[in-house]
């Protein structure tokens, strides 16, 4: 099977040795992105509202780089710093997906890269 990678200036950059998504066939696994600016590659600052917009705003530009969109995840994984914040966090999340919603997990974790408070990740299915 083939691998093609997909790569976007409208995300950021890998901070490591990975790629933004890679496609095999008719899937789509996106890399966990943080709440960096695009632009400056810089943490988002302000409330955990921002982050986590900002999180879902660059998987949903990773997605639109493979040619899919949010509502092709059939996986999503959250992690968060705290999981108090995980009704705010499925309040933002219902903005980017419709029913039927995919299957999720969170999962509390004692940090994130560069201090992030949330990181998301998902597969998608085309």
């Amino acid at each position: 099977m083939t691998r093609e990678i997909i790569s976007t200036d409208a995300a950021p950059k890998a901070i490591g040795p990975y790629s933004q998504a890679v496609r095999a066939g008719h899937t789509v696994y996106l890399s966990g992105q943080i709440p960096l600016d695009p632009a400056t590659g810089e943490l988002v600052t302000g409330d955990f509202a921002a982050q986590a917009t900002r999180v879902f705003d660059n998987l949903q530009a990773v997605a639109a780089a493979a040619g899919c969109e949010l509502d092709d995840a059939v996986r999503v994984t959250i992690y968060l710093t705290d999981l108090g914040r995980f009704p705010e966090v499925n309040a933002i999340m219902a903005r980017y997906f419709r029913e039927p919603y995919p299957a999720r997990v969170t999962i509390g974790v004692a940090s994130l890269p560069k201090g992030a408070t949330v990181e998301v990740d998902a597969i998608l299915v085309r």
